[in-house]
């Protein structure tokens, strides 16, 4: 049995922690925050994480300024943001600049996400 990937996800809301984490526990290894700076602080003391999907929409910090920070502690991590809402500006330039490796709208596609993260890492 190969190792199951490890993801980190980053949302404000518990309801959305355990959805992703109820929809993924059999396909990886499920981290999540409930901020971006709690994720900074999950990836500082588990860098091996390959995987990051972070929300956009948080307080304090959005999932862009959230992947932006870690992305300059973490380069060798591919990140992505899912969101409730239509692509913005700020998603647009994080994809244009590889911040991101994609972006996927809520309500998820669980079958996209866990394909796409595979996909990334094989």
């Amino acid at each position: 049995m190969s190792k199951k990937i490890s993801v980190l996800y980053v949302d404000d809301e518990p309801i959305n922690l355990k959805l992703f984490e109820l929809n993924f526990k059999n396909a990886f290894n499920v981290t999540t925050a409930l901020s971006g700076f709690d994720g900074l602080e999950i990836l500082k003391n588990n860098p091996d994480i390959p995987i990051v999907v972070s929300d956009m929409r948080m307080p304090k910090m959005d999932g862009i300024e959230f992947i932006g920070k870690a992305k300059k502690e973490f380069p060798h991590i591919i990140f992505y943001i899912l969101t409730g809402y239509d692509i913005t500006e700020q998603i647009s330039d994080a994809l244009n600049n590889r911040l991101i490796a994609k972006y996927f709208r809520k309500p998820s596609n669980y079958r996209e996400i866990e394909s796409t993260i595979i996909d990334a890492l094989s």
